[in-house]
């Protein structure tokens, strides 16, 4: 089983940072890539920012020069900093990540999210 632990959420002004964090653990053999999804109120989720195994991400469009996501391949624990936010990124912020458990089997996985308010 594999699970992913998400912290570092909360409220923030406009134009104030944060930093998620979220640890994959279990029993995993390998991890392809961990990323992180978002979702506000009436809205469908969306993807923020990916890291792939190697190294290479994806970021969406409007997160592109604000936010840069990390990943540290010793803990299995990825990480979001987000600067210069915006009320717009409000939403519920989700973790995943695509495994290799122990028994070969490929898993994706997903976070419980943290919430992200940004106040105007």
């Amino acid at each position: 089983q594999v699970q992913l632990v998400e912290s570092g959420g909360g409220l923030v002004q406009a134009g104030g940072s944060l930093r998620l964090s979220c640890a994959a653990s279990g029993s995993i053999f390998s991890i392809y890539k961990m990323g992180w999804y978002r979702q506000a109120p009436g809205k469908q989720r969306e993807s923020v920012a990916i890291i792939f195994n190697g190294g290479n991400t994806n970021l969406a469009d409007a997160v592109k020069g604000r936010f840069t996501i990390s990943r540290d391949n010793a803990t299995n624990t990825v990480y979001l900093q987000m600067n210069s936010l915006k009320p717009e990124d409000t939403a519920n912020y989700y973790c995943n990540a695509n495994v290799w458990d122990s028994k070969f089997t490929y898993l994706e996985v997903w976070g419980q999210g943290t919430l992200v308010t940004v106040s105007s």
